[in-house]
């Protein structure tokens, strides 16, 4: 019996047959992610006078079930940059490991010159095109909020495609259809944003956290939420939990199970 290294955790070839490698031949054709599997929805944030309050709760649904609760979405960079993103969870640790590798040769860098969200942004956007452009993009939908150079409020977002745009609030997944226009009350353009105060923002994305909890399948009670500041820098909170939730809404929904119009 062969007992060294290579053939621990395999069967015996004298019980079960001669190991056959050609299952692992690269000759085959070459194959894409065609579709998401594992997937996490909402990314939702907003500017205010002072920062950027970003959120997004911590399930990845494997199609439509609820298969992992603790999936952390927010990812921080540097003292001035989170980065929040939705869509393919396999993707997703494929930017983060580039954004270790990115911020290891920053902190060992000796210009002397940090990456702030505006320039973290464009180096976000660019991975994005490439992949794009190779056919064979990743599935994501990426906010980066922060400070920008001048340490001002900065939230922009980057599609699978490469495409980016810049809104004082932004939300992906169904956070765009049912989030976005409950912060456009709030902040209706840049203009806004300076009469907004830190205890707005954070009070409309929990506002907003919760509406996506009642309406999107794909949802979760436990999500994380961070403020980026320029006097407080990066404070990030995971496993927070919706409070204050009422189900009486339900009541006046007809036309479902036992109830009658």
């Amino acid at each position: 019996m062969n007992h060294l290294p290579p053939a621990w955790g395999r069967p015996r070839d004298d019980v079960y047959g001669a190991n056959d490698p050609s299952y692992l031949s690269s000759n085959g054709p070459k194959t894409l992610t065609q579709s998401p599997v594992v997937t996490g929805t909402s990314v939702i944030a907003v500017k205010f006078k002072n920062g950027v309050v970003i959120a997004a709760d911590n399930l990845a649904s494997y199609g439509s079930l609820a298969r992992f609760t603790d999936v952390k979405r927010l990812r921080p960079f540097n003292a001035a940059t989170v980065i929040g993103i939705g869509g393919d969870v396999s993707d997703m640790q494929y930017i983060d490991r580039l954004l270790n590798s990115l911020d290891v040769t920053e902190n060992y860098g000796s210009s002397g010159h940090n990456l702030n969200a505006k320039n973290l942004h464009t180096y976000l956007s660019k991975i994005m095109y490439k992949r794009r452009s190779d056919v064979n993009p990743l599935w994501n939908l990426i906010l980066v909020a922060g400070l920008d150079g001048d340490d001002r409020p900065f939230l922009s977002s980057v599609d699978l495609l490469g495409t980016t745009f810049s809104s004082p609030t932004l939300a992906t997944g169904f956070g765009a259809h049912l989030a976005q226009p409950l912060l456009r009350k709030l902040v209706k353009d840049e203009a806004a944003v300076e009469s907004i105060t830190q205890e707005r923002a954070v009070a409309a994305v929990k506002e907003c956290m919760k509406v996506l909890f009642y309406r999107d399948a794909r949802s979760l009670d436990k999500y994380s939420i961070a403020v980026i500041t320029k006097d407080g820098g990066v404070d990030l909170k995971q496993d927070e939990q919706l409070e204050g939730q009422s189900w009486a809404f339900a009541e006046t929904i007809k036309g479902y199970g036992t109830q009658v119009v």
